[in-house]
């Protein structure tokens, strides 16, 4: 009775022996097939990329080339390793004494580097280099890289270095600078569809190319992970693998049904989406993974308004492709975005819910109900479209704050309620209003002085030069002597303050409120307002902002105009 050959999973029964093996990684394959004709070889390696874009396999090919000897045993380092000479042989089985593989997520320690590093000064026992393979590198601990720099600066001749990882940004500077980088990529969907039917193909399977699309899709770019699910899928087929099999597989539902139900959702239908929920979750699909879905098909309709080209995805039907187009053409972003939002906050909640598909009925209820909520520019628009024009005398507008006069150059102030030497004129033309002072004081940006001008004096009477002004009950006793000091600093002009104990007018903060006041109670009047506050009870008004308000903002953000000044080194 003859032994049956025992089976192999696809993923190592198909791994790569040569470069030209190795699919979706032509820019890596190149750079190395000229480094070994011009005897250019790096002493370290490092491969990155995601799971199973081939980083081990990468290092065991190099290893083979370096050491491969070919089938007469007389050949050197070569990207064509021969594959039948004893290095070749005892390599692709890991058992080769001068190549050795070490997994980082295992042995992270400084002492397991050190093991390394004592024995590269020993030579190859019997082939041309002595190769270390560590997977997954990034798992060594701060002191193991340490060690490890001083062997990576300057190893021995006969000593290479083939490092693997999946997280690159782990690995210190340090040693990526002593490495020659390779970033694997991920398999492109056509490349792996092809690879896919390539060993169906040759292991004698009928897979539909739907199936294959489905596979390529889930593996998200990694070559072996598409293998794998290829293997399962052809076992879960008994030989003959549908799209559907492929689908209760991987427990997600039917494309079509899902746009269904994105569908039902985008037009508030809740009843229905419901219905279809339950449908699916009876039929096998998985409550997290189909509201995975509708955010995969949202996210690939927004994309495709954006990019029309996305369409054009080889892992998508043609009529999937039509229905993702007409979505796409039909729905606002604003739209999509506000469902990405609310799917991205509904996988929260049903990964942490104690029944999935309880948490996935409420998520498409509160989908359908937001799904059709008028945007705010919508909503006004029709408030006021439903809001009849007021009628009656238009109302007065309120005041507006008084605004500074021009800015000020560094001119005058004086100190004191005295009696003023006598003023220049000219320097104080600026100042033809109190609020030109209250402006001074801003663009000094005082801002103690300014709030206590504002709420402490009251105005009684002014021209330039002479303030008079009743000081209210809380402001601080010197304000009239440090305004005034201040004053004649910044203006170069004394100026007479005098305190009186009755007549003034309101403080500016007082005259301020009561026009935000009046203004407020103005904005509250509007009909268009108070539809508002009628649909949003608990609405309230936040800000007003004017005509004079924004113009007063662009003027302040807008940069000063700079005068043209002589450059001494500009030719006439």
């Amino acid at each position: 009775m003859t032994d049956q050959p025992r089976y192999q999973v696809l993923a190592r029964k198909y791994r790569p022996e040569t470069f030209a093996d190795l699919v979706g990684q032509d820019a890596m394959v190149r750079t190395l097939r000229n480094a070994f004709a011009a005897d250019r070889i790096a002493q370290a390696f490092m491969m990155t990329g995601i799971r199973g874009t081939g980083k081990t396999t990468t290092a065991r090919i190099i290893a083979k080339g370096m050491n491969c000897i070919g089938p007469d045993g007389t050949g050197g380092p070569t990207t064509d390793p021969c594959g039948t000479c004893e290095h070749c042989v005892a390599i692709m089985e890991g058992r080769h004494v001068d190549v050795m593989e070490m997994d980082a997520a295992s042995r992270t320690g400084v002492g397991d580097i050190r093991e390394i590093i004592d024995s590269v000064h020993y030579r190859a026992a019997s082939a041309r280099y002595k190769i270390y393979i560590i997977d997954e590198v990034h798992m060594l601990s701060k002191n193991a890289f340490n060690a490890l720099l001083k062997t990576l600066e300057e190893p021995p001749e006969h000593v290479k270095f083939i490092f693997a990882t999946t997280e690159i940004r782990q690995v210190p500077v340090t040693v990526l600078s002593r490495c020659q980088r390779f970033d694997l990529r991920r398999i492109e969907p056509e490349t792996q569809i092809a690879l896919l039917r390539k060993i169906a193909t040759a292991e004698g399977a009928q897979i539909s190319d739907d199936a294959l699309a489905l596979i390529t899709r889930a593996a998200e770019g990694s070559a072996r992970d598409a293998q794998s699910l290829l293997d399962q899928a052809i076992s879960h087929g008994a030989g003959e693998t549908s799209a559907a099999q492929v689908r209760a597989m991987l427990g997600l539902a039917d494309r079509g049904r899902v746009l269904d139900l994105f569908d039902m959702i985008l037009r508030g239908r809740a009843a229905d989406a419901l219905t279809e929920l339950s449908g699916q979750y009876a039929d096998g699909a998985d409550p997290m993974a189909v509201l995975r879905d509708l955010a995969e098909v949202c996210h690939w309709v927004s994309v495709v308004k954006i990019t029309p080209d996305a369409a054009n995805d080889p892992t998508i039907g043609p009529d999937e492709r039509a229905r993702g187009q007409a979505m796409a053409e039909g729905l606002p972003m604003r739209v999509l975005s506000r469902m990405w939002q609310m799917l991205l906050k509904a996988l929260e909640e049903v990964a942490m819910a104690p029944n999935a598909m309880m948490a996935a009925e409420m998520a498409v209820i509160r989908l359908t109900h937001v799904a059709d909520l008028p945007s705010p520019d919508d909503l006004v628009r029709k408030l006021r479209d439903a809001t009849p024009p007021p009628t009656g005398p238009a109302p007065r507008s309120a005041p507006t704050p008084p605004t500074g006069g021009p800015s000020a150059r560094s001119v005058v102030s004086t100190g004191g309620a005295q009696t003023a030497t006598a003023l220049a004129p000219d320097a104080l033309q600026h100042y033809a209003r109190f609020e030109d002072v209250v402006q001074l004081i801003r663009h000094h940006r005082d801002v103690k002085l300014l709030v206590e001008v504002e709420t402490g004096l009251q105005l009684v009477s002014y021209q330039p030069g002479r303030i008079t002004v009743q000081p209210t009950a809380d402001a601080a006793p010197d304000l009239v002597g440090r305004l005034g000091a201040r004053l004649q600093l910044w203006t170069g002009n004394r100026w007479t303050i005098t305190v009186v104990s009755d007549g003034g007018a309101p403080t500016i903060a007082q005259t301020r409120d009561a026009a935000e006041t009046s203004l407020r109670d103005q904005a509250s009047a509007h009909p268009l307002v108070q539809a508002v506050i009628a649909a949003f009870p608990k609405a309230r008004i936040t800000d007003i902002r004017t005509a004079a308000s924004k113009a007063q903002e662009a003027e302040a953000e807008a940069l000063p105009e700079v005068e043209d000044e002589w450059d001494p080194f500009e030719q006439d």
